[in-house]
């Protein structure tokens, strides 16, 4: 039957799939073929394949988000978009672009940028169109652009089944089936198979200035936020580093104009003080992923007026638990990462992931498990408690009734 299987796969990709390697495993999960294919047609003829044999199937880009998430129940087939990374369409004039699923967001960037247009996720990096959307990871400046689900105006995706379905379209006003590429952004891939997204575009900015300001107390950084958000400013972004020893780091991006970025400059820094700096290049952690001894990253929300609250959780949690934690991220949307140093093994994890979630309330959010060493992550609930799961389990049984979209990845075992 194996050699059934690996014969129709190729006939649809072309001679595109093979016998998976270790390499190809997801999560430390095997796979047991992987399938390229260079076009839609092509990745509905894989689906219709694995729906005829009942084979599971994993989406795969640059691979950079894989194990993000809870580990799939089982992986037949490794879907890699990476071959289906053209640009469909750019209209510049109408600050649009339509790109395939496996373009490298990197090279997009560059392909925009002659335009004096980009796309406004950053920092840059190896993820590909299709990652993006799967894993809605937008960035520092999801504050003044707005998040990924935002961005995205109309995609192109095979069901399960193999059917191809488009919703959205090519102008920013389109409202048919809009809302499908909502459903689609953060899913991890458990819905459908996106293929092309369109994506509204924004002029890129003349001026650029970081404002940083070293900060200490909780109650002093929530305060301090508040200000700059209720401020006339307007930053792109407002991000805070705060690491597991030393002090922690306030930074805004101004953008615009020259002359108006001068300007707000000098307010920024009238706002936030005497020791306040500017600079014409980011601080080097900016938009970047905390890391720490054990790879263990959270994903935190929150309110910002919870802000002082998260911080003293995670110093009054990771002190009972013995694990160090560094935050990061965009505390003027609420939403941050947290690295764990793992010193104390995997029930002190446990027991510091718990003990967040019952003081979430405290702080208005949430705490997942993005990443987590597999000995760890094996016995960990790394979704949580999460709000209106029968709904999610209701579009599910639509979208893909018989459970072939990396099964039991995303939350409640979606």
């Amino acid at each position: 039957m194996g050699d059934v299987i690996l014969e129709s796969l190729c006939a649809a990709t072309e001679d595109h799939a093979s016998v998976a390697t270790e390499a190809d495993a997801v999560d430390r999960m095997p796979a047991r073929w992987v399938a390229r294919p260079g076009s839609t047609e092509q990745t509905a003829a894989v689906m219709r394949v694995c729906a005829e044999h009942d084979l599971a199937v994993v989406v795969r880009g640059s691979g950079t988000k894989l194990t993000w998430g809870a580990r799939p129940d089982r992986v037949d087939v490794v879907l890699d978009m990476t071959r289906m990374d053209s640009v469909v369409e750019h209209a510049a004039g109408d600050l649009i672009v339509v790109v395939e699923a496996g373009r490298p967001l990197d090279d997009l960037q560059h392909d925009l940028v002659g335009s004096g247009q980009w796309l406004a996720v950053d920092p840059p990096r190896r993820g590909t169109v299709g990652g993006l959307v799967a894993t809605a990871t937008t960035g520092p400046t999801r504050l003044l652009h707005g998040p990924v689900r935002d961005l995205l105006i109309g995609v192109t995706i095979v069901r399960a089944d193999g059917v191809v379905a488009h919703a959205g379209g090519k102008v920013v006003k389109n409202v048919a089936g809009y809302d499908v590429g909502k459903l689609l952004t953060g899913s991890l891939g458990t819905l459908g198979v996106i293929t092309q997204a369109a994506f509204r575009l924004h002029p890129l900015a003349q001026a650029h200035r970081w404002v940083s300001v070293p900060v200490n107390d909780p109650d002093g950084i929530q305060a301090l936020v508040q200000q700059v958000v209720h401020s006339q400013l307007v930053p792109t972004a407002v991000e805070l580093d705060r690491p597991a020893t030393g002090g922690a780091t306030l930074s805004l991006l101004l953008e615009g104009i020259p002359p108006g970025v001068e300007s707000r400059t000098a307010q920024a820094l009238d706002l936030l003080g005497d020791s306040a700096s500017a600079g014409d290049d980011p601080p080097h952690w900016w938009g970047v992923e905390p890391t720490l001894d054990g790879e263990v990253l959270l994903k935190v929300t929150h309110e910002i007026a919870g802000l002082a609250h998260l911080l003293t959780a995670l110093d009054e949690v990771g002190a009972a638990s013995g694990l160090t934690s560094h935050l990061r991220g965009s505390v003027a949307v609420g939403a941050v990462t947290v690295g764990l140093a793992r010193a104390a093994g995997a029930d002190a994890l446990a027991r510091c992931v718990t003990s967040l979630r019952e003081r979430a309330p405290s702080f208005g959010g949430s705490v997942v498990v993005l990443e987590a060493p597999g000995d760890l992550k094996a016995d960990l609930d790394v979704w949580g408690p999460v709000r209106g799961l029968q709904l999610m389990r209701a579009v599910k049984r639509q979208f893909d009734p018989e459970r072939r979209l990396a099964p039991g990845r995303f939350v409640g075992g979606i």
